[in-house]
C-alpha cells in the first residue's frame, strides 16, 4: 500500500495558498508537512485545506515568523510541540498517522536559518542554530526506538554533503554548508540512527537541490546555484520501504514562489 508524505517550506502559507492548493491537486500526498507558515494558530487557513479533502490539521504557529503545520487526508494525533533552546519559536511538531494498519511517528522540523555571518561570537542567529543542532543531537526522545516506524522531515537549513550545494569549495564559509553545521547535523542524524532517504535514492556525486535563492531572481534555473536544505529521514524500520522521492523543482518557477520546493516521499506500508 503506497503512502505519501510531502514536505515544503512554504514561506507564508496564506500568501502562497494558491501553489499549495496546486500541489494538493496535482500530487495529492496523504500528508503534507509545511514549514515557515508565518501565521498564528487562530488564523491558519483550515477551510482551504478542508475543501481539498485535508480534514485533519495540526499546527504550531506564531505571528509573522517560523511555524510548522501538518495536514492530512487521514486522522493524525498530535504527540508533541517541542520547544528548543528555551525559546518560544514554533519549530517542531510531531504527530502519529495510521497507514496500512500501522502507526507512523512523523516529525516536522524547521531548523533556524542562522543569518549570514558564520561566527557564533558575533552572530546570535548562528549561535542559536548551532545550539539547536546540539539539542537535536542530544535529545534521546527524538531517536527512534528499535522497530519503530518513524519519519523526520522538514527544512533543516543545512546542506550537509559535498554535492548538496552547487559549489562545495565556494560554500564552505557560507551559512548552511559550513563544516561545523554539516558535522552537527550529520552527528544528530547518526545518533538517532536515521537514514538519509533522499541520498539513498539519489547517491552522491549527483547534485541534489531543494532551494534556490530569491537573489537569483529570474535566472535561478539557468544559474542553478541550489542547495539541499530540505530533508527526509527514516528510521531503520522504514529504510527499505521508501519506493520513491520526488523533488518538484517546477514549483520554484511558479507565480510568487517559495524559495524552497516540495519534496515527496512514497512509503510502501
Amino acid at each position: 500500500m503506497p503512502f505519501s508524505i510531502a514536505t515544503w517550506n512554504i514561506n507564508s502559507v496564506r500568501l502562497r495558498m494558491p501553489i499549495v492548493e496546486r500541489l494538493l491537486v496535482e500530487h495529492a500526498p496523504d500528508v503534507l508537512c509545511l514549514q515557515e507558515t508565518k501565521v498564528p494558530d487562530e488564523l491558519f487557513p483550515e477551510k482551504a485545506f478542508r475543501k481539498l479533502g485535508y480534514e485533519h490539521i495540526a499546527f504550531h504557529g506564531q505571528k509573522g515568523y517560523h511555524g510548522v503545520a501538518t495536514v492530512a487526508r487521514r486522522p493524525i494525533e498530535v504527540v508533541e510541540r517541542r520547544r528548543f533552546c528555551e525559546i518560544e519559536d514554533s519549530r517542531h511538531l510531531s504527530v502519529t498517522v495510521r497507514a496500512g494498519g500501522k502507526t507512523i511517528l512523523l516529525h516536522n522540523f524547521y531548523v533556524p536559518a542562522g543569518g549570514d555571518e558564520p561566527d557564533p561570537a558575533v552572530n546570535v542567529k548562528f549561535a542559536h542554530k548551532l545550539a539547536f543542532l546540539d539539542e537535536l543531537h542530544a535529545m534521546e526522545k527524538l531517536r527512534p526506538r528499535s522497530g519503530e516506524r518513524a519519519i523526520l522531515v522538514g527544512d533543516l537549513n543545512v546542506a550537509p554533503l559535498e554535492h548538496d550545494v552547487w559549489s562545495h569549495k565556494q560554500m564552505l564559509k557560507v551559512v548552511s554548508h559550513t563544516p561545523v553545521e554539516c558535522e552537527k547535523l550529520n552527528a544528530a542524524r547518526n545518533a538517532g540512527g536515521w537514514i538519509d532517504s533522499m541520498r539513498v535514492h539519489t547517491p552522491e556525486p549527483e547534485k541534489l537541490y531543494t532551494w534556490w535563492s530569491y537573489r537569483a531572481m529570474d535566472n535561478w534555473k539557468a544559474a542553478d546555484r541550489g542547495r539541499r536544505l530540505d530533508h527526509v529521514w527514516t528510521s531503520n524500520a522504514l529504510a527499505d520501504r521508501i519506493s520513491a522521492i520526488k523533488i518538484a523543482k517546477d514549483y520554484r518557477g511558479a507565480a510568487r514562489p517559495s524559495d524552497h520546493v516540495p519534496v515527496t516521499a512514497t512509503v510502501e506500508i
